[in-house]
């Protein structure tokens, strides 16, 4: 059962950040990737945060997760992109992308967790 529900979670997530990608953003920074990013990260913590306070299955988990949220994220288009910055010379754009994407992940997931914590008291 697990399997389905990642499988589910990852074709919904993937269809979800394909959705995305094809938005009309003409810009050479890649936007659409960091907010891709960061919205996984506040739905990952959100989960995570409701899920910690609450009698949640770990199916739910498996779903959102692992499925949504692995499907949705991409780590490895923020890689591509990262080295193609450096490859077209633009190594300090690279490593602010870099690591804007990060810093934002992390506040992001902090973000979800204390609105999971918010919805769901202890």
């Amino acid at each position: 059962m697990g399997f389905l529900l990642v499988g589910l979670g990852g074709g919904l997530g993937a269809m979800l950040r394909y959705a995305v990608s094809i938005l009309p953003y003409k810009g050479t920074f890649p936007l659409l990737t960091l907010i891709v990013n960061l919205l996984a990260a506040v739905v990952i913590g959100f989960v995570t945060s409701v899920a910690s306070k609450s009698n949640s299955s770990e199916y739910i988990n498996l779903f959102f997760k692992t499925g949504v949220c692995g499907g949705f994220s991409t780590l490895s288009a923020l890689s591509l992109e990262a080295y193609t910055m450096i490859q077209g010379g633009n190594t300090g754009l690279a490593v602010f992308y870099s690591l804007l994407s990060l810093a934002l992940c992390i506040g992001g997931v902090w973000l979800g967790m204390t609105i999971g914590s918010l919805v769901v008291k202890s």
